[in-house]
């Protein structure tokens, strides 16, 4: 009956006009944030068997021995492992494990197993994000179809959410701080685990984040982004320019790629949707990097409610700069010895492709961690709907903002046994949150000073 009800708003929000209005919430519900929820709209007591504690506050101050700039240190690093997850003792988790984890035990024993740790709610904001929340929470809008939103600005528009779409907003538009730069690898292993770092500088500017900011000011745009391929040498000096759009159906996403043979920088209109993203050799769509990006419109999004679920989360031995690429990548998945998991409640959103619409994905299901907005999983399937790949994002709390990002992720292909493993940054140093950056570095007439460099 509640799923029957969630297709019902759904369906409804797709006739209604640009001058309608619905998902803001009551100030009465907007007054939970802070006391029985959280300011990002989670559960604030733990579960009734303990094994999911309170959250209180999350980390709140860097871990002795921190150096503003470097490697984040693992402020868990006393935990023992709880458990260890395998095919052979599956049945046993089976509650707590999600259709693609079962399938990664299954397919890949008995190599892929899963260590689960103490759980920790370390996910944490500074205090103006808060703030911000509560506000959404009363003034956010969707517009029609589910396009856009109004009424918000900084953070995630709809921290107590009722339709799915609510949800994909949460994370599109949740806080990653204001500027971002760093350097990191991703690889498309063989099967039997060979591969080629390809390394990559990424600057952000998060127009969506800036304090002070309104939706006027920013011309609908949620970021920018300019990356820069630095190895190996037959892609060095490739670089993409992208401008992210909040209505991305009334004005699309803007791409410019730059390739050193042909020493021009030319807008890119198809990096969007199922395009395969560059050079990952046919692994991941464009939709797929952080999870899920871009318009939301070829989906009807369900929302079906929370799980506890095994979930990857504090990653900071993933994160650890003691560690070499080689330590990290193995033939057909990556080495699960360095993963950990810990029990948290995720919400569950679930998208089947329109009618008349083209994608590689007929159906998706997303786990969003209810104290970040992050999607922490996800699970594609083909038109036959058959489980085709399975998506991880291994997170970590950059305490130096605060904020929880991903420090990690990867996507299985089942049928191919490969996969695409992103954000390789053990041998590069950690992101600078605090970079000389402002929107002007981000034009295209800026990008084309980049390639000269």
């Amino acid at each position: 009956m509640k799923s029957m009800l969630f297709r019902t708003l759904l369906a409804a929000s797709v006739a209604i006009t640009a001058t309608s209005t619905y998902a803001k919430v009551s100030p009465d519900q907007a007054n939970r944030m802070g006391t029985d929820l959280t300011p990002l709209g989670a559960q604030t007591i733990g579960n009734a068997d303990g094994t999911i504690p309170s959250w209180t506050g999350g980390i709140t101050e860097p871990p002795a021995g921190y150096e503003q700039g470097k490697n984040h240190i693992d402020p868990f690093s006393d935990d023992k492992i709880l458990l260890t997850i395998t095919n052979e003792n599956v049945g046993t988790y089976k509650k707590n494990l999600t259709e693609g984890q079962l399938a990664l035990l299954k397919q890949y024993a008995p190599g892929f197993k899963m260590n689960v740790y103490p759980s920790r709610r370390s996910a944490s904001y500074p205090d103006w994000i808060y703030t911000k929340l509560k506000e959404n929470a009363l003034n956010a809008e969707l517009l029609e179809n589910g396009n856009g939103v109004r009424g918000t600005i900084a953070t995630s528009p709809f921290p107590i959410p009722t339709l799915g779409i609510e949800a994909i907003w949460n994370h599109i538009l949740r806080f990653r701080g204001e500027l971002a730069e760093f350097r990191a690898a991703f690889v498309t292993p063989t099967k039997e685990g060979s591969y080629t770092p390809i390394l990559t500088e990424y600057a952000y500017y998060f127009a969506y984040s800036q304090p002070g900011a309104t939706l006027e000011d920013i011309d609908n745009k949620i970021f920018y982004l300019r990356t820069k391929v630095l190895a190996p040498s037959k892609l060095a000096g490739t670089l993409n320019l992208i401008h992210e759009t909040l209505d991305q159906v009334r004005s699309p996403r803007k791409a410019w790629r730059y390739e050193s043979g042909t020493r021009r920088l030319r807008r890119t209109p198809n990096l969007a949707y199922s395009e395969d993203f560059p050079n990952s050799s046919g692994l991941r769509t464009i939709d797929q990097t952080d999870m899920y990006n871009g318009a939301p419109n070829q989906y009807e999004w369900e929302l079906k409610g929370k799980r506890e679920v095994y979930t990857p989360y504090n990653s900071y031995k993933l994160h650890s700069d003691k560690l070499k690429i080689e330590n990290i990548i193995r033939p057909k998945h990556i080495n699960q010895d360095l993963a950990r998991y810990e029990l948290h409640r995720v919400w569950v959103v679930e998208g089947n492709l329109r009618d008349g619409i083209e994608h590689k994905y007929h159906k998706r299901r997303l786990y969003f961690d209810e104290d970040s907005w992050q999607i922490v999983l996800s699970e594609e399937y083909d038109s036959k709907n058959t489980l085709w790949r399975v998506s991880e994002a291994h997170t970590i709390n950059y305490y130096d903002v605060p904020v929880l990002w991903t420090t990690f992720d990867v996507t299985y292909d089942l049928k191919d046994e490969r996969y695409f493993a992103d954000g390789l940054d053990n041998e590069e140093g950690t992101i600078n949150f605090h970079p000389n950056l402002n929107a002007n570095d981000f034009s295209p007439s800026a990008a084309r000073r980049e390639t000269k460099r």
